[in-house]
């Protein structure tokens, strides 16, 4: 029996061929209905979906005649063309912001400063302008930043920034002012606490400073040049620079450098992290640089506001000695000087030059020419080394230092005393 081929069906039966092609066509295009109206229907409620103009116009559910449905479609295109939820800056800043205040103060012209910033260290970061002398004596009129610690108006600022005066103006975000009174100022960390009499403020969330590492995000907030609740951002470039390093050698200090931009008026304003937690104060630049902006860590600021707001004044703990971290190269020019009273047998270690009458590290027994080669058990390659770890220390605390005295190995303990104010001043 002869099959007859699908090509021959075709062939010979035109018009079957035709009408199976519409049926295709028909499912086809019946299927890709159904398809968008499945994925309509799957669409969340909370997206908003903008509705089409031509259905808007030619429908009478969306006409004005319907006003629930045309308020609604009207509703739906303004959640479209919402814009899009703000990022970590502006959350950090929209939370902090309004516990940033600024601060305007009067005083006198004669003050101490950190003369190794240009100009002039508290001048370059004192105001919006240069301070200006009153004809009515020697005083000039400075602004520069603070935030508020609790919601009973306690606040934090730089030393310099109320150096000179017993009262302050704070200005909130939102306009009102108060008068400031000076709790307490200590020059040594450049820490000063405030306090107004205000309830229910808004106050900022204190992180940690001992947990940060260089590349996290930094963000500042404050007043600087006169422009009021200034933002700006960068990074943590690195922690715990010493004030050597940054130039001002009578500070005890481990600063946080950042590159977010402080200027002039920043000084006392917060350095917050990603999480809108205050992670420093914002206190000094480098005059000429770019990039370089110092700030101090909160932990340590945090303590210092402690005491000062509790007793008006703040203790350091201190040993007593002159100290310079030895090399080659410094061994030969001491040895080389005429007015060397001792004698170096080591070119490496912390060699204590001279050591305060009446100090803690005198009466311990302390020599200049004595090598520091541990303090706590801790190897000592720098100067500053010893510096911060007494600095960390309380008052009264012993501490194990290892020496080497013309070469041969000694162990002292050392009791710190607290700094005295001939040498804080």
């Amino acid at each position: 029996m002869k099959t007859t081929s699908d090509k021959e069906i075709r062939k010979h039966n035109p018009l079957r061929t035709v009408f199976l092609l519409l049926i295709g066509g028909g499912v086809a295009l019946l299927g890709d209905r159904w398809l968008a109206n499945r994925t309509a229907s799957i669409v969340p409620s909370s997206t908003p979906v903008a509705p089409s103009p031509v259905a808007s116009a030619n429908s009478n559910e969306n006409s004005p005649s319907n006003p629930t449905a045309w308020l609604g479609q009207k509703a739906n295109l303004a959640a479209a063309l919402k814009p899009v939820d703000s990022n970590f800056i502006v959350k950090a800043v929209n939370e902090v912001g309004p516990a940033v205040v600024r601060i305007n103060a009067s005083r006198q012209v004669a003050r101490r400063g950190f003369d190794q910033f240009g100009d002039g260290f508290p001048e370059e970061f004192f105001g919006s302008e240069p301070p200006q002398r009153r004809s009515n004596g020697p005083l000039e009129q400075g602004t520069g930043s603070g935030f508020i610690l609790s919601s009973n108006g306690v606040i934090m600022t730089n030393s310099h920034v109320v150096e000179g005066t017993e009262q302050v103006q704070v200005v909130l975000k939102d306009g009102r002012r108060f008068d400031g009174k000076v709790l307490g100022s200590d020059s040594v960390t450049d820490v000063a606490v405030i306090k107004i009499n205000a309830d229910n403020l808004p106050s900022v969330k204190i992180g940690d400073s001992e947990v940060l590492s260089p590349g996290e995000w930094a963000i500042a907030i404050g007043n600087p040049l006169g422009l009021d609740n200034s933002v700006t951002v960068g990074i943590i470039s690195a922690t715990g620079r010493s004030s050597s390093d940054v130039g001002v050698p009578d500070k005890r200090i481990g600063f946080i450098q950042t590159d977010a931009a402080i200027n002039p008026g920043n000084s006392g304003g917060p350095l917050l992290n990603a999480r809108g937690e205050v992670i420093g104060m914002n206190t000094a630049i480098i005059s000429g640089a770019q990039g370089l902006g110092f700030a101090i860590p909160i932990n340590k600021a945090q303590q210092i506001a402690q005491q000062l707001a509790t007793t008006g004044r703040a203790e350091h703990a201190y040993l007593g000695i002159e100290m310079v971290t030895l090399s080659p190269e410094l061994l030969q020019e001491l040895q080389e000087s005429p007015d060397l009273e001792f004698t170096i047998t080591e070119d490496k270690g912390v060699l204590i030059v001279r050591v305060v009458p009446g100090s803690p590290a005198m009466k311990a027994g302390l020599k200049p020419g004595d090598i520091i080669v541990k303090v706590n058990d801790q190897p000592i390659t720098k100067s500053d080394a010893v510096q911060e770890l007494v600095q960390n220390q309380n008052v009264g605390t012993p501490m194990k230092v290892d020496l080497n005295r013309k070469g041969q190995p000694l162990t002292l303990e050392v009791k710190t005393g607290n700094l005295p104010e001939q040498i804080q001043g």
